[in-house]
């Protein structure tokens, strides 16, 4: 209890430590959400890359269903035995699929033919890839990512892309505008090109000099 029975607050230490760890949640939250979505679509379409999703299990398990593989193009003479390609099963028809490179050879005519095996396959696929066929060397992969890349359409891919980074500019504004505010007036005041106050003498000290001044004349 305070001066006339006055209660004082006192600070609560626990109440500070869990709005705390609300707010590091929160930030490693949006830091997650915009890392995965910059990875899943910013990147690919700024690369000139393309995500697919992996459907069945044949490139178990390192690329079980639903992993999001991002393909980036890639020169049919620069792929090697080992590499993991995404090719169509048919020149020109949409339909792909994405396999191991464990074999190559050359046609009657010349041509650079890929043999390709799913790792979980005991066989090797029955026809080899042709170059026109090479969609491009698997970059990177996201596990489980796939299954939301198959419930959005491009142009819902789109709109989140334009959401995600609206919400990080918004939460990295407000961050900003919090840790401006509860800065001391003092510092706040001496940001470049504001200017600064001045001191305001007291009355005490004009009423000092006032004698002073009139002691010497005296």
């Amino acid at each position: 209890m305070g001066p006339g029975g006055t209660r004082h607050d006192r600070p609560d230490p626990g109440g500070r430590r869990w709005r705390l760890l609300v707010r590091l949640l929160a930030w490693c939250t949006c830091l997650a959400a915009t890392g995965l979505v910059g990875a899943a679509v910013v990147v690919p379409r700024v690369a000139g890359a393309t995500p697919y999703t992996v459907l069945t299990g044949s490139m178990a398990p390192a690329y079980p269903p639903g992993t999001l593989v991002v393909v980036r193009p890639v020169d049919p003479s620069q792929v090697r035995i080992g590499d993991v390609v995404t090719y169509q099963l048919r020149s020109g028809e949409p339909a792909v699929a994405t396999h191991r490179v464990v074999g190559v050879g050359w046609s009657a005519q010349g041509e650079r033919l890929l043999t390709t095996r799913g790792d979980a396959n005991p066989v090797p696929d029955a026809e080899p890839v042709r170059a026109v066929q090479l969609r491009g060397r698997v970059w990177y992969s996201l596990p489980w990512v796939g299954h939301l890349n198959v419930l959005l359409t491009p142009g819902q891919h789109q709109r989140l892309v334009q959401v995600s980074a609206l919400l990080l500019f918004l939460y990295a504004g407000g961050v900003l505008w919090r840790g401006w505010r509860t800065r001391p007036r003092g510092a706040r005041a001496a940001l470049p090109g504001r200017p600064r106050p001045r001191p305001v003498p007291s009355p005490t000290q004009d009423r000092g000099v006032g004698d002073r001044e009139r002691e010497a004349v005296g």
